[in-house]
Formats: C-alpha cells, sequence, structure tokens
C-alpha cells in the first residue's frame, strides 16, 4: 500500500512549498517546456503506472484484449472499437511487445496530460497531488483505455483554456479514438467560444452529429444492450458522480471569487452544469455504468476547482496554507478509504511493480 501514499506525499509536499500564477501568467506559460521537477514527475508517474504488476479490476480484460490482436491484419484493428488503442496494442505485438509496453504508453500519455492541464492551474503541484488518489490510481490504473483518453483530452482542455480551438479538437478526437466516450468533450469547443444562445446550440448539435456519426453510430445498438438495456452498475458510481458534483456546487456558488478569465468561466460552468446533471440523473437512469463512464471525462473540474480554492477562500497570490493543507488532507482521505473500504480495493492491492516481480 505504502507505494500509493508515496506518489501522493511527492506533489503534497510541491504544493505546501509552491507558489501561485495570476490568471494570465499561468495560460502565457510555456506549458510544454516542463522543468526537471516536471520531467521527473511525468517519468514517475510513467513507470508507476506502466509498469504495475497485475494491478487494476480489469486487468485480466486487458490482457484479453491484447492477445486477441494476435494474428490480426490492420484493417480488422482499424475497423473495431476504439481503434487507437488497439492500433496501440497491435503496433506492440508487431514489434515483440508485451501488455507492460502498452501501459507504459499509455501511462505516457496519461502523465503528460496531467503535467500539461495542471501547468494551467494557479497551483500546479496541487493539482496534480488532487489527481493522484483517484484520477491516477484508479482511473489511469484500472481503466487504461480510459486513462489514455482522459490524457489526451486534458491535452484538449489545456489547448482549450489558451484559446486555441483547433488544438483542442484534434486531442478530443484523439481520446476519441482510445474511448468513444470521449466525444462528450467535443461540444465544449462551441459552449466555451460563442455568447449567442442559437449558435451555441446549432454548434453542439452539429458537433454532437458529427461525433455521433463517427465514433458511436456502428456501435450504438451494442452501447444500449450493454449500459441501458443490461442495466450495469458500478459499485461507487454515487460516490465517484458526488466527487465531481461537490466542486461542481462549489464553482457554481462562489465562482465570482474564482480568478478565473471569463471564457474559463464559461467552459468550467459548462461542465460543472454537466456534473450536477450526471449526479441528479443517477435515480432515474438504469445504469450507473453509463453515467459513470461520462462522469470520468468530468474529473479534472475537481483539478480546477481544488487549485483555485485556497485563493477563493484565503486572499488570492498569498501562501493560504492552512487552505491548502486541508484540500490535502480531505484527498489523502479520500485515498484511505478508497484503499481500505472500497469493494475492488482488493485488486490494487499489493502494488506489485514489474520489473522487481520479474527478478
Amino acid at each position: 500500500m505504502w507505494p500509493y501514499w508515496l506518489i501522493l506525499l511527492i506533489p503534497s509536499m510541491a504544493a505546501l512549498a509552491g507558489g501561485w500564477y495570476s490568471p494570465r501568467s499561468r495560460l502565457a506559460r510555456r506549458i510544454y517546456q516542463p522543468t526537471y521537477a516536471w520531467l521527473l514527475l511525468i517519468a514517475t508517474l510513467t513507470l508507476f503506472m506502466g509498469y504495475r504488476h497485475q494491478v487494476g479490476g480489469d486487468w485480466g480484460s486487458y490482457i484479453g484484449n491484447f492477445e486477441r490482436q494476435y494474428g490480426l491484419s490492420l484493417y480488422d484493428v482499424l475497423s473495431g472499437g476504439d481503434p487507437g488503442y488497439y492500433l496501440l496494442n497491435w503496433l506492440v505485438i508487431q514489434n515483440g511487445g508485451t501488455i507492460y509496453t502498452v501501459n507504459l504508453v499509455c501511462g505516457l500519455i496519461g502523465a503528460i496530460g496531467l503535467a500539461v492541464f495542471s501547468r494551467t492551474q494557479p497551483r500546479p503541484w496541487l493539482a496534480v497531488a488532487v489527481a493522484i488518489p483517484y484520477l491516477v490510481d484508479v482511473v489511469m490504473m484500472g481503466y487504461t483505455r480510459q486513462g489514455a483518453a482522459l490524457g489526451l483530452g486534458m491535452l484538449g482542455l489545456a489547448a482549450l483554456l489558451r484559446v486555441r480551438q483547433r488544438q483542442f479538437i484534434f486531442w478530443a478526437l484523439a481520446a476519441a479514438t482510445f474511448h468513444k466516450s470521449a466525444v462528450v468533450l467535443l461540444p465544449l469547443a462551441v459552449l466555451g467560444r460563442s455568447r449567442n444562445r442559437w449558435i451555441t446550440t446549432l454548434g453542439v448539435g452539429g458537433v454532437a452529429a458529427v461525433a455521433y456519426w463517427v465514433f458511436v453510430q456502428d456501435q450504438f445498438d451494442q452501447l444500449y444492450a450493454n449500459y441501458i438495456e443490461a442495466e450495469y452498475q458500478s459499485a461507487g458510481a454515487l460516490v465517484r458522480l458526488a466527487m465531481n458534483a461537490v466542486p461542481a456546487a462549489i464553482l457554481w456558488i462562489w465562482w465570482r471569487r474564482f480568478t478565473l478569465l471569463h471564457h474559463e468561466q464559461v467552459i468550467w460552468r459548462w461542465i460543472a452544469l454537466a456534473a450536477i446533471t450526471l449526479l441528479a440523473m443517477y435515480p432515474i437512469v438504469p445504469s450507473s455504468t453509463a453515467l459513470d463512464r461520462l462522469g470520468l471525462f468530468l474529473i479534472p473540474l475537481q483539478l480546477v476547482v481544488f487549485s483555485h480554492l485556497p485563493d477563493a477562500i484565503g486572499r488570492a497570490g498569498r501562501s493560504n496554507r492552512d487552505w491548502v493543507a486541508v484540500i490535502l488532507v480531505y484527498y489523502a482521505v479520500v485515498q484511505f478509504v478508497w484503499l481500505n473500504f472500497a469493494t475492488n480495493a482488493p485488486y490494487w492491492l499489493p502494488y506489485q511493480f514489474y520489473p522487481l516481480v520479474a527478478l
């Protein structure tokens, strides 16, 4: 269990010692040119996630997916669901790699996405610490496809926050090739841009229609049968949806206290509304798994709200270490509860590092 705590401790110490970036300075930074500290973080997270051994509830499923790529043609691989992920598996197999190679690449994508996105926030290391207990430990290490899709999605969100819509669309589409549910990000390209409600409505409708036609149409019946008719349920889905809804409510109530530029406010208030809506739909929708999967792509909202909160409650630009510590304790409690009491936690314990296991 101690590796999980060590991975949380590193950014937590940096968060307590770190400073604050104003809105314009954090978005003007060269976020794609990280310092040695950020490169070390990316390398550490990549190895931690990529070289995990028999960790995660879907470990056996991903092994099966990997082995099914043997003997397939490139056409077969690309014509299946989530072509980006399966193409990666196929290329690894063609070059004599293993499932650990696939996980390393997906871990690298996730780590880079997290690092780049966090560097657009006022307290970047606090954003990373907030991400560790669930986004990294559970999603990126348990749901490899969704984890890589989230990494690409966060690269897109970082571009969108810097008003680079084309880059955002590129990364969002790339994310959808790893897990088609990432198409839920695409309407943000329009929602975060236009102030005209009719243009917004038409734009969102157009983007949604194209995304549906490209990524979802061929497998809609299967998705509907799997998630809705089968009424799949995810253990802990209500808690995870609530974890997004709490910061969403904080943002909607205190949004004037957040040091967000106008276009950032628009983007994150839409995402906050989506998080609250998903929680409200929980008693109604037959499949909590469907809501849970969509909610994964709203997790960056937690990083945004809690990296802003110390300065929203305290005084912007000051150390506000007491409030930073409160947030770190909250997420330490989240990790403690999950590791000790979550239904699926035994699939993550003990953490095993493949190079050591293979000795």
